[in-house]
């Protein structure tokens, strides 16, 4: 019987079954809800009267809410609103009434920020441009609020890209790698892909929960956005995937005429979070390489 207990609500994601395997390593233990309900408790975080009595039933020492869909397409407007909003204040409103000195983390994203092309910090504005963002940034004035008005131990971290081989084709870097390994097995197929010159950060989503575990390990730093703080473009990640096939870019690849980007870069100042020990392990080749090896 491990000492303690952790709450993640979302774990059928990358997220999750990172994080789930880092916490049994610290002697965790771990009660994973999804929708899925695979490996896992079946429930929706959006569900007060659930979420209620397994916070009641377990009085966990870490809650962690992952649930969402990970789009900002507007056709998730309604399920990003209850998996993110309703979902914080079904948690907290829980943890209030059965669990106070139980220690919350919300997700947070990049996506929630004002973007000039500069890096993001945590003094960064916010900026609501899509569904998720609005939802995010509801989520996290929630979390101030329970955190700043009742006592409660609220942590935001704000993620910026990370991904692992779990990862779906829905997330272009796992788009480009499963294609490429297609290629590599014969396939004649063509790449389809935006304006490869977007810069963004590869994290692994591996690091990504070990910072996650360290935020909320202290009580000083409440909110931090957690990212390498290095950018790399599309086109050096579809260009070195395509390498490790020694097969050229160029045969493969036809970009959308006048595609327009949600932005043009988006990397994090990581200041804050590596003040409190975390630093990444897994730069971005070495990302690669692990997703390629594992198709």
């Amino acid at each position: 019987m491990f000492p303690m207990k952790a709450i993640i609500f979302g774990i059928s994601g990358q997220d999750g079954y990172y994080l789930t395997r880092l916490l049994t390593a610290n002697q965790i233990e771990v009660v994973g809800v999804s929708r899925s309900g695979i490996d896992c408790i079946k429930g929706d975080v959006s569900d007060a009267e659930f979420v209620e009595d397994l916070i009641k039933k377990y009085k966990p020492d870490y809650i962690f809410h992952f649930a969402a869909n990970s789009t900002t397409q507007h056709t998730a407007l309604f399920e990003n609103h209850a998996a993110i909003c309703t979902g914080t204040l079904n948690i907290l409103e829980s943890v209030k009434k059965h669990s106070a000195a139980t220690k919350v983390f919300l997700s947070g994203s990049a996506m929630q920020f004002k973007n000039e092309g500069l890096p993001i910090d945590e003094k960064t504005p916010f900026e609501a441009r899509s569904p998720y963002s609005v939802a995010r940034i509801q989520s996290v004035y929630a979390g101030r609020y329970y955190r700043e008005v009742l006592g409660l131990k609220v942590y935001v971290g704000y993620f910026f890209n990370h991904d692992s081989p779990l990862r779906t084709e829905q997330h272009i870097n796992q788009k480009i790698v499963a294609a490429v390994g297609r290629i590599a097995k014969g396939s004649k197929e063509k790449l389809e892909l935006g304006n490869w010159d977007v810069k963004k950060e590869f994290n692994y989503a591996g690091d990504i929960v070990e910072a996650i575990l360290a935020l909320i390990n202290q009580d000083i730093v409440h909110e931090a956005v957690i990212g390498c703080g290095k950018a790399h473009s599309i086109k050096e990640w579809t260009e070195y995937c395509f390498k490790k096939i020694n097969r050229k870019s160029d045969e493969f690849v036809v970009l959308k005429k006048n595609f327009v980007p949600e932005y043009k870069i988006l990397a994090s100042n990581p200041q804050v979070i590596k003040s409190i020990g975390w630093r990444p392990k897994v730069g971005v080749y070495q990302l690669a390489d692990m997703m390629m090896g594992a198709r």
